[in-house]
């Protein structure tokens, strides 16, 4: 059965970003009824912290050295959470921008999966090569400024391009961003932005 994976990646179940994947998910299950749909909550996965073994682990495997018990396996709870993305057809990220960056537990997502032999592999000659293919990807990125028509009050937007360039190092470059900002302050705004943001989700899952 093809799979959708979706990482939703706010605490807040009434989040803007929250909300735009539900209207993105509502229409994806009129369109494609017979897929599967995999949400992985980050604030309620288990992950592993990024200390400790799971460490020694990448520099193991950077040195071609063998590992430990311990360090197998929290070198086996990255292969887990890797395997459940790297088996998606299409994938969903709806995240907000923290202090103009992404959640915590986002960026602890990919310091997991981003693993060498995991998701990418180093060549001397041709430097790094990602591990997985392409798959068609879009990420919602709710904020509280708006950043889509630049009216972001001189602040920038952290979050688009660090996640362009992760997705991109493990091989996922069919990336397409979904914007929703102002989220603060006066009403007509915040509305307008979530309906623009709404119609082009709805638009989008049709054809995803």
């Amino acid at each position: 059965m093809a799979k959708l994976l979706h990482l939703s990646c706010s605490p807040r179940p009434d989040s803007e970003s929250s909300a735009g994947a539900r209207v993105f998910l509502d229409g994806f299950r009129q369109a494609r009824p017979d897929w599967d749909i995999d949400v992985a909550d980050l604030w309620r996965e288990r992950m592993p912290e990024f200390a400790g073994p799971i460490v020694e682990a990448k520099y193991a495997r950077m040195k071609a050295q063998a590992f430990n018990d311990a360090e197998r396996d929290s070198f086996a709870e990255a292969e887990r959470i890797a395997l459940r993305f790297s088996l998606a057809d299409r994938v969903l990220i709806s995240t907000p921008m923290w202090n103009f960056g992404i959640p915590y537990k986002l960026k602890q997502w990919f310091d997991i999966v981003i693993q060498p032999g995991l998701t990418f592999r180093f060549d001397p000659a041709q430097g790094y090569l990602p591990l997985l293919k392409d798959r068609p990807t879009i990420v919602i990125l709710a904020s509280g400024g708006d950043f889509a028509t630049g009216m972001n009050r001189g602040r920038i937007d952290m979050a688009t391009p660090y996640l362009r360039e992760a997705l991109r190092f493990i091989g996922v470059r069919d990336v397409r961003f979904v914007p929703i900002g102002p989220t603060v302050g006066p009403t007509e705004p915040i509305r307008a932005a979530r309906d623009t943001a709404h119609r082009r989700l709805a638009d989008m899952a049709k054809r995803f």
